[in-house]
């Protein structure tokens, strides 16, 4: 409890203990709780009785603040009405408030204070405390059940008014009174309800008069609203008490509605008789009990032959007039179970011994507190016999829809779809039943593949053109599923007996295999046209090179000046990025066949992807197959695919990402792939997280010089692309803007054994004795002089194979054994070493003969000792390139 300003605690009841003795022990025995509040609000007194009501103890509030137990929501209009009350001398204050008790809960009290108290201990107020919870929730109690009798008085469906019993003045109405009569509640209240009709005071009277409950109840011809319409009304009525009072209340119901009803029924029981007896159906009337006929028209007649002297009284069983007993418990079963049966089809034998198809409609009625059996029935026969013929052509057209492999759709007039075959539901990826009765747009959506416009309708053209309209080149169908496929089709009118066009036929077939095998074969003979002359260049261009080569070498090799060897070497560095692209050229040229091996390609591709990796914010994660088979690949291009799919991966992610690469086994079988026959593959994946590639750049993704950078040539994955095919795999790529990009690189699996790992030799070659060389480039000879010349050899230099024969035979003849031959591969206008080395062999079988070229355009370089060669060696070639050849075979042959 707070202390007071000076901040010492008042003596407990201190100015009680100076007050006279009976004041005091009149205090504690009174109801209510006294106590004195200071001018600082501080109280100074409470009586003991506190304890009773409120669970305080005097000596917890004495010197406390005087309003710190009052609810925090009164506190401030407690304090204002207390001063407003008290603020003139002997003025006081009557205030309701809650005041917190000691468990924590609130009382509602009275509070008198009265100004004011004087005498030699005290200046203060005196305080009165009075509980009024109790009253306080009887009167919360009351407000609620009179909202909530007032609420259901007012939602009230019906008028409620309440009148004096004697006067007849209406005293309350509800606002259902209001809108069934149209008079405001203003204009109700103190009206005479007899007003409201002439009848109501004779009702009400008697029944007030009589009833020991004091209910009335009337059910009048007309009421009247303030408008002067009549209508009619149930009136309930009770004598309530109010306010002490008996009063009386009434409750109106319109029953114009049940009136109509009323009417309704009459009139339909006459509309009733008129169509049973005048039906062209037949339609009887049987007794549920025991099935006997109690009426039936003149249809019944024409449809059965039987007459009515012929069935009244009887049952159908007893007149035999089921053909098929079956259907009749089929009908007793409906009308047990949910009192109506609709549409029975059944047979019903006629009088005259004959079958008839009818269809029958049967529910069970009320006549006069009766159940009876109402049934009408329908002759079908001639509807049944054109059904059927109607079936069985069907079933034909749809046999015949079935068997044709094209996807044909039929719809009518408004481009609904009407018929939809097998094969069009495998295509669109709609069944039948979910795709008639949809326009057709809904099921056969097409786009031009190239613009990713919406196409024409095709109904629509064909009923504009009014003949056969095919769709144009590039259609594409996109599915249910959102697939895309390529399409052909055709559409047509379809006419009826009188030519008239009451729909359109669609033909469609999948073309997306088609096409892209006309893709490839379109890509295939454009890299062969252009593979042809990159070959020729690249020939050409290495021949140069592999003179400019030697040269720088020789130079560096006999200079004795830093700068001139370090300028040398520069352009050696430029010359091998020279060489790179040219044998970029000789790999996607015609003919370029790889230097295969059978070998793993993990860990190779991890190695060579890490390896391009490095330095970069790109990162790499692979996942493996166990057991992958090996292929059988040249390493040095496959080097390049994996390089350059990498780096083509990294650029895609400037803001690094990571790459990821998997490999599995898998088997494909005849026709399961567009251009891979059936038999085991290895699945390479290398996929991105870059920025993606757009649909209409990814048909044209490997064409030679195509590409989508700024710095690009174009080449890289045309010739991963050659690479790859010529390795007898295939290679292709998925992509979406925004998603990355997938590269899929298949290569047949090898089932021959892995090949061992050749030695590498150390050193430069040195040998001796005669060395052949036959090359129709002159720069190239003498370079070839001087490399052989270094190692230790007399160099012999012929233009062409008809000469390097010629000293064959000399030499041989001499008896003098040569040490090694190099022949160029092709000779233009003359004899190469391909042609030159069938007759060297045939008299010379033991010397070593190597193969150089610069154009790879011929399978002896991949196998040169198929074709009676040692080995070859690819121009332009460093010295030490030819070293290492020379000194693995020569010394294998000494």
């Amino acid at each position: 409890m707070r202390q007071n300003q000076a901040g010492q605690k008042h003596e407990k009841n201190e100015p009680l203990q100076e007050s006279d003795a009976r004041h005091s022990a009149m205090i504690a025995n009174i109801g209510d709780v006294i106590g004195i509040i200071g001018a600082d609000g501080i109280m100074k007194y409470i009586s003991p009785n506190i304890e009773r009501w409120f669970g305080w103890k005097p000596e917890d509030l004495v010197g406390t603040d005087g309003w710190e137990l009052a609810h925090p929501e009164d506190i401030e209009r407690l304090q204002k009405e207390f001063y407003e009350g008290i603020e003139k001398d002997n003025a006081s204050a009557t205030i309701e408030c809650r005041y917190k008790c000691k468990d924590g809960t609130y009382k509602w009290i009275e509070l008198i204070a009265v100004n004011r108290i004087n005498d030699t201990a005290i200046n203060g107020v005196l305080l009165n405390y009075h509980d009024i919870t109790e009253r306080k929730q009887a009167e919360e109690n009351l407000r609620k059940s009179e909202e909530k009798y007032r609420a259901l008085f007012e939602k009230a469906g019906n008028a409620i008014f309440i009148h004096d019993l004697e006067t007849m003045l209406i005293l309350d109405a509800n606002s259902a009174m209001s809108a069934t009569y149209g008079y405001r509640y203003d204009e109700l209240v103190g009206m005479n309800c007899l007003d409201l009709s002439a009848e109501v005071e004779k009702s009400i009277k008697a029944s007030s008069s009589t009833d020991e409950d004091g209910r009335f109840s009337v059910t009048l011809r007309w009421h009247k609203k303030k408008d002067g319409t009549v209508f009619p009304i149930e009136l309930d009525g009770y004598s309530i008490a109010l306010n002490e009072k008996v009063v009386g209340c009434s409750v109106i119901k319109d029953i114009t509605e049940r009136k109509r009803a009323e009417d309704a029924l009459w009139n339909s029981e006459n509309r009733f008789k008129t169509a049973f007896y005048t039906s062209p159906d037949a339609v009887n009337i049987n007794r549920l009990e025991d099935g006997l006929y109690i009426d039936i028209n003149e249809g019944f007649t024409l449809l059965t032959g039987y007459t009515r002297e012929d069935v009244i009284g009887k049952t159908s069983v007893e007149i035999n007039i089921w053909h098929n007993p079956a259907d009749r418990q089929e009908l007793v079963r409906g009308l047990k179970e949910k009192g109506h049966y609709t549409n029975l089809e059944a047979k019903f034998q006629r009088k005259d011994g004959s079958i008839t198809t009818a269809l029958m409609s049967a529910s069970i009625i009320d006549l006069e507190g009766v159940a009876h059996i109402l049934s009408i029935t329908r002759d079908i026969t001639k509807r049944k016999q054109v059904e059927l013929a109607l079936a069985a052509e069907k079933e034909r057209l749809a046999v015949t829809l079935r068997s044709i492999g094209d996807g044909v759709i039929t719809t009518d007039m408004n481009g609904n779809i009407v018929t939809i075959n097998k094969a069009a539901e495998a295509l669109t990826g709609w069944n039948c039943d979910e795709a008639v009765g949809q326009p057709l747009p809904k099921v056969f959506n097409i786009i031009n593949e190239r613009t990713r416009q919406q196409c024409e309708n095709p109904v629509e053209r064909v009923l504009s053109a009014g003949k056969i309209v095919e769709l144009a080149n590039h259609t594409s169908l996109i599915t249910k599923d959102g697939r895309e496929i390529v399409i052909a089709d055709s559409g047509a009118p379809i006419h009826d007996n009188e030519s008239r066009i009451i729909g359109v036929v669609l033909v469609f077939r999948d073309m997306t295999e088609k096409q892209k095998l006309e893709n490839f074969i379109q890509k295939s003979q454009k890299l062969e046209s252009l593979g042809v002359l990159a070959g020729g260049i690249a020939h050409d261009f290495n021949n140069l090179l592999g003179a400019i080569f030697g040269y720088i070498e020789m130079a560096m090799a006999e200079t004795t000046e830093e700068r001139v060897s370090t300028f040398l070497a520069h352009s050696l560095s430029s010359l091998d990025r020279a060489r790179a692209l040219t044998r970029q050229l000789l790999t996607f040229a015609k003919g370029g066949a790889p230097i295969k091996k059978v070998e793993n390609l993990f860990p190779f591709v991890q190695e060579t992807v890490q390896f391009a990796l490095s330095g970069s914010s790109v990162s790499s994660r692979f996942q493996i197959q166990e057991n992958l088979w090996p292929c059988n690949f040249d390493k040095n291009q496959m080097g390049q695919v994996i390089d350059n799919l990498t780096i083509n991966a990294q650029q895609a992610m400037p803001n690094g990402g990571t790459i990821e690469v998997s490999a599995r086994n898998i088997s494909l079988s005849e026709k399961e792939h567009i251009s891979l026959v059936a038999g085991n593959y290895v699945k390479l994946t290398i996929k991105d997280q870059g920025i993606g590639i757009p649909k209409n750049f990814l048909p044209h993704i490997f064409d030679p010089y195509y590409t989508t950078k700024p710095k690009g040539h174009g080449l890289g994955l045309a010739t991963c692309y050659s690479i790859v095919n010529r390795h007898g795999g295939y290679m292709d790529i998925e992509s979406e803007p925004g998603t990355g990009s997938t590269f899929h690189v298949y290569l047949p699996a090898s089932t021959e054994p892995i090949s061992p790992m050749a030695g590498k030799s150390t050193g430069k070659h040195t040998g001796s004795g005669t060395f052949l060389v036959m090359d129709d480039e002159e720069v190239i000879r003498e370079i070839m002089r001087k490399m052989l010349g270094s190692f230790g050899y007399t160099v012999v230099l012929k233009e062409n194979g008809k000469d390097a024969i010629d000293f064959i035979e000399t030499e041989i003849k001499a008896d003098r054994e040569l040490a090694g031959m190099i022949f160029d591969l092709t000779i233009p206008g003359g004899m190469g070493g391909k042609e030159a080395i069938g007759e060297i062999r045939q008299i010379c079988s033991d010397t070593p003969a190597f193969v150089a070229s610069g154009y790879s355009n011929d399978p002896i370089m991949a196998n040169p000792e198929q074709y009676g060669f040692t080995a070859s060696l690819c121009k332009p070639f460093l010295i030490a390139e030819l070293s290492e050849m020379l000194e693995k075979h020569l010394k294998k042959h000494k």
